[in-house]
């Protein structure tokens, strides 16, 4: 079994994945802020007495400190239960649930980002794989990179209104479509990807 942990956005959510993808169980919850109180008790009624063989956690980009509650969660887990552990990108995992319903050759996610700018990456093939890099972008530099027609996350309004066109929905990462995910973008190391430099620079 497969333990999927998210917290990288204003949702929490955990899912236990079976063979083949297979959806054994979820849970899914717009929090906000309450990452921290939220995750390990999601999780325990989560798994009841079963014990995953390994775990996959998102890396971000997204909130700051959703990110590294769940990475912090994952760690401990993987320690304390003895099983590998890697990760994933929120942003791949939103092109790959809004890819997974057809008939999108290119799809952009976008998540809001630190002073007003969004996150952005755009994927497609057949397995989905990022045609290009994550930026950190105001909008209408990011609307201007992005050539895809549906755009997918918590920016996605923000971007396709300084586009002037295009399809958006405002979903959020939700764990259990981490099964949507090919092999290559569920191997990432398991550690923040915060997507812009730190504000607060170090004194020469």
């Amino acid at each position: 079994m497969l333990l999927v942990i998210e917290t990288a956005t204003a949702a929490c959510s955990a899912a236990l994945l079976g063979p083949g993808g297979a959806v054994l169980d979820e849970r899914h919850e717009i929090v906000g802020r309450g990452h921290a109180e939220r995750l390990v008790p999601m999780v325990a009624e989560l798994l009841g007495t079963r014990r995953p063989a390994s775990i996959l956690v998102d890396c971000g980009p997204g909130s700051f400190t959703g990110i590294r509650v769940g990475l912090a969660a994952a760690h401990g887990l993987s320690i304390g239960w003895g099983v590998p552990l890697a990760g994933f990108s929120s942003l791949a995992l939103l092109a790959a649930a809004a890819a997974a319903g057809g008939g999108e050759a290119e799809v952009a996610a976008a998540l809001q980002g630190g002073h007003g700018e969004l996150f952005v990456q755009s994927f497609g093939g057949d397995p989905i794989a990022p045609l290009d890099d994550l930026r950190s972008l105001a909008p209408a530099a990011a609307a201007a990179s992005v050539g895809a027609g549906l755009v997918v996350g918590s920016g996605a309004e923000a971007l396709v209104a300084a586009r002037g066109s295009g399809r958006w929905s405002d979903a959020l990462p939700r764990a259990v479509n981490a099964r949507l995910l090919p092999a290559a973008l569920r191997r990432l190391p398991a550690r923040p990807i915060y997507g812009r430099g730190p504000d607060a620079k170090p004194m020469a």
